[in-house]
């Protein structure tokens, strides 16, 4: 009855792979389950309405207190580097409820995450508390209207239920929608079995489901290497635009389709410091700012690791396949990222001196303490804070000028070009608090409010200094947690 109201579709093709990829498990019920929030923008790219169903039966449906049929719930396996030791994973807290057809060939997984214990939980309660899952509605629909690929949050459940972290917690479920969970960890678990057979399953499993134009390739492990390669660099130079700091680059925290997964400790910086961590628990800046490009070549190094067997029959001649593969990453990186400064200056064509304006625009940016977004904002007239009037700032801005002077175009274009690159409002880490503060006491207003001028982020939209300006300057560093 629910699936014809609702429009639920699941075919599920990753829960008949074989039990090394899964355990099938049920989430746990739980006692009060209350709907926080619907997001019915994306309910309705899904194809599904929820219109004529109930809060009651909405908060039933997203606790998994009661699951759609055709689902077939299990927790994926997978391993991770966390922070550069190797543990085997899973998910812990996470449970697929299956695949949602849109179309009959747009797959999505629908996955709860807080929904109690699995066996790969490791000790750990199985749960979520509220206001890390709400984080990860705000930023990850931040990121998705910043037009960056990424999973996505379908709705956010209050358990009725205490969570046990430093203090007491409200406990919730978030439901995450994203084209696949396959991670670099998924394959790092299935090489770890050492089962040949398993590890050609999952590289065919992933080719049809994200790379099917090299389904008849003779060298698809290198293709699928090459292919995940150019999709990550381009994913991380899409962050380093916005300045988005992910904060958890672990191998399980890197999906094999691009997407940006897993919302814990992440932020947005303010005043331009390529060494900004949020993170509490990152103690050495492994996965601060200017340290996400190494990263994600260490973690495609790891995946290519992964691959060796395939690559080559021959294992010294893959290793150096696979090597050179991963080599070539600086220069897709370095080309890339030109480009998207380019363009976040409204620069067309090359000129041999761009690299060092970049590079004198972040320098000056560094020292005098700028706000990344809106230094951006500055260029495009729409910032006009007293920083901006320094000399330094007014002589780079003349470069700037005279290199825009080469662009074989208009002035209409340079500005339409910065527009669609530079965000004008961006998830402001105080305001993403302020936020979760009210939802905590049980009003939604503000984080409501957030998430309708974050929607619309390269609008000069009425009314919204307040979420243009950093936040004001404390003693106190800014930390965010893993909520785990």
């Amino acid at each position: 009855l629910i699936k014809m109201t609702i429009g639920w579709h699941f075919d599920n093709t990753y829960s008949k792979l074989s039990n090394t990829f899964k355990e099938n498990i049920k989430p746990t019920p739980v006692h009060d389950p209350e709907l926080v929030i619907l997001n019915e923008e994306l309910a309705s790219t899904l194809n599904l309405d929820f219109s004529k169903t109930d809060k009651k039966k909405l908060a039933e449906i997203f606790s998994g207190n009661s699951i759609p049929e055709e689902t077939n719930t299990i927790a994926q396996a997978y391993a991770g580097h966390q922070f550069g030791h190797f543990t085997m994973l899973g998910d812990g807290r996470a449970v697929l409820l299956g695949e949602h057809l849109v179309n009959n060939d747009n797959r999505f997984d629908i996955q709860f995450k807080g929904s109690g214990r699995t066996s790969f939980s490791r000790g750990g309660d199985g749960r979520a508390a509220l206001g890390p899952m709400l984080r990860e509605y705000i930023i990850s629909e931040a990121i998705h209207s910043l037009n960056i690929p990424t999973t996505r949050s379908l709705a956010v459940v209050k358990t009725g239920e205490k969570v046990v972290r430093e203090n007491l917690l409200q406990g919730a479920i978030l439901t995450r929608v994203a084209s696949s969970h396959l991670r670099v960890g998924t394959f790092q678990y299935i090489a770890a079995t050492q089962n040949i057979e398993n590890l050609n399953t999952l590289v065919d499993y992933t080719i049809n489901r994200h790379y099917p134009e090299i389904k008849k390739s003779n060298s698809k492990a290198s293709d699928l290497l090459n292919l995940v390669m150019e999709k990550q660099c381009q994913l991380v130079v899409n962050w380093m635009r916005v300045g988005f700091i992910h904060g958890v680059m672990n191998t399980d925290n890197m999906a094999i389709s691009g997407e940006t997964i897993d919302y814990g400790p992440c932020a947005f910086m303010d005043h331009y410091d390529p060494k900004t961590v949020f993170s509490s628990i990152d103690k050495f800046g492994r996965y601060a700012f200017s340290n996400q490009p190494p990263i994600t070549k260490w973690n495609l190094a790891r995946f290519a690791e992964c691959l060796i067997p395939l690559i080559d029959k021959n294992e010294d001649t893959a290793i150096k396949l696979a090597t050179d593969l991963i080599d070539n990453f600086q220069n897709i990186y370095e080309d890339k990222w030109l480009n998207m400064m380019r363009d976040k200056l409204g620069l067309f064509g090359e000129d041999k001196n761009d690299k060092k304006l970049i590079n004198d625009l972040f320098n000056w940016m560094e020292k005098n303490k700028a706000d990344y977004t809106n230094t951006f904002c500055n260029l495009m007239d729409i910032n006009s804070d007293e920083i901006y009037k320094n000399n330094d700032f007014i002589n780079w801005k003349n470069e700037w000028k005279k290199r825009s002077e080469l662009n074989n175009s208009t002035k209409e274009k340079q500005s339409k070009l910065m527009k669609s690159n530079n965000p004008i409002v961006i998830p402001r880490n105080h305001k993403v608090e302020e936020a979760l503060a009210e939802a905590d006491k049980g009003s939604l207003d503000k984080m409501k409010k957030l998430l309708a001028i974050l929607k619309n982020p390269y609008d000069n939209q009425n009314n919204i200094e307040e979420y243009q300006t950093p936040a004001p300057s404390s003693n106190e560093k800014y930390q965010t947690f893993c909520g785990t």
